[in-house]
């Protein structure tokens, strides 16, 4: 992350080699090494000193390739995309994991030069996204009594009642996040803000989100053996329905699916807050590896045939229509039935939608959700997905995930960069926080 910015004087300055630490509240005088203006901003106070910007970086590295969205996040509080990078894994990650660190580098360096190039900006740290098998999300409740009868409830109380409902997890499990839906007060139900209500029993309802320990810093260890810093990690099943989801459907109700190559992650909001998520160790190589072992076919070939005629739902009028394409070096060329190529794909995918369904009826959602479905990932490319959805979760489709932000609209368009985009969202969210904390200091030391 960096800060830029206008000094009253009319300079440009520039903020980036802040440590970790530094960027929860950055040196409050820097200006007298790093500023451009010619000394104008040291006769300035400092509460007037610029008009800040924070470059923002999302990073995922996926099963295939890694993604990387830079974003200027402006003093008003819009968030503008402003660069992209992209690279193959090669082989680094399987099932959303790294398997192979000097591999994992490589991409990750080749997707952030990319990005840096784009962006015009060079990068120091990044938001990054994490998934697996290992995730796990539920949801869990904290009871905090009020000490003191008719008291008002009070912030102190929140927190103490959001600690309450931290989990005991297993030894090498950490908490990734802790979600608030709702509060409760003394049985009323409901309750989203209860500060200032007199109350003896306050509780909260929060959707957990943990992982192993060791899986988890992984790929923290590939982007710090870049010299990067990761100013956060976020499940990216998460991260994509931050960018994917609008206030109004997480209202009424919705279901984000994100398929990528490795793993499919999904999340389901109702009533405006995250009420279940989950992971599963499959998705769109899967499909790949299918058609390949059913077709006899290299891994290459059953790819490039799932992308040009590849289809979720087979298709009764196509008959006994056949493609012919040259095969692998050393092989005949091969004859394809496009019926069988969407058989097999549709076994696949009508199998991982039906996971998903089956897990939401457990917990009583799917008939709750609205607003419907949002297809995200590279893996929602596949034609007629919306259709498959439709038959499996008997919701209304909302097509691919569009993407809330402003920035170019080639960028925006792309499903694949869906959770990249997130991430940016995620990290939008602590540089605010972090902004009122540094407007505060600032005004106390201007009044001195």
């Amino acid at each position: 992350m960096a800060w830029t910015g206008n000094c009253v004087g009319g300079g440009r300055f520039l903020i980036s080699d802040v440590s970790t630490s530094a960027r929860l509240l950055p040196p409050i005088f820097p200006f007298k090494t790093i500023c451009r203006c010619a000394g104008c901003c040291r006769r300035a106070p400092p509460v007037e000193m610029f008009d800040q910007t924070d470059i923002i970086v999302g990073l995922e590295i996926g099963t295939a390739k890694v993604c990387a969205v830079v974003a200027e996040l402006a003093d008003d509080g819009n968030l503008s995309v402003v660069g992209i990078g992209q690279a193959p894994t090669r082989g680094a990650v399987r099932k959303g994991e790294v398997i192979h660190t000097q591999r994992a580098e490589d991409a990750v360096r080749e997707a952030l030069a990319r990005a840096e190039e784009s962006a015009n900006v060079e990068i120091g740290s990044v938001y990054l996204g994490v998934t697996g098998a290992h995730i796990k999300a539920f949801n869990n409740r904290g009871v905090h009594p009020i000490a003191t009868v008719d008291r008002e409830i009070d912030t102190d109380d929140i927190q103490k009642v959001v600690m309450q409902a931290q989990p005991q997890l297993p030894a090498g499990e950490e908490v990734l996040h802790t979600i608030r839906q709702h509060f409760r007060v003394d049985g009323q139900d409901g309750v989203e803000s209860p500060v200032g209500r007199f109350a003896q029993r306050l509780e909260v309802d929060v959707h957990v989100v943990c992982g192993q320990n060791t899986r988890l810093q992984n790929p923290v260890r590939v982007v710090k053996g870049l010299g990067i810093e990761v100013d956060d990690i976020a499940f990216t099943g998460r991260a994509g329905a931050l960018a994917a989801v609008t206030p109004h459907l997480s209202e009424r109700g919705v279901l984000l699916i994100d398929l990528g190559a490795g793993t499919t992650e999904y999340a389901a909001y109702l009533n405006g807050s995250l009420r279940h998520s989950g992971v599963l160790a499959v998705g769109g190589e899967h499909v790949t590896n299918d058609i390949a072992v059913g077709l006899k076919l290299s891994q290459q070939r059953a790819e490039k045939l799932k992308l040009e005629f590849g289809s979720a739902v087979p298709n009764p009028r196509l008959g006994a229509r056949t493609v012919n394409f040259s095969s692998d070096v050393g092989l005949d060329d091969k004859t394809v039935s496009v019926a069988h190529l969407h058989q097999i794909m549709h076994a696949r995918l009508d199998e991982i939608f039906s996971l998903i369904r089956n897990d939401l009826n457990t917990q009583n959602l799917l008939s709750r959700l609205q607003s419907g479905v949002v297809l995200a990932g590279g893996g929602s490319r596949v034609p007629q997905l919306e259709l498959l959805a439709h038959s499996i979760f008997e919701l209304d489709v909302l097509g691919r995930g569009s993407l809330n932000e402003s920035g170019p609209q080639n960028i925006l368009e792309q499903p694949e960069y869906t959770a990249a985009v997130g991430l940016v969202k995620f990290g939008a969210k602590q540089v605010a926080q972090q902004r009122n904390q540094r407007s505060g200091l600032l005004g106390w030391l201007a009044g001195k």
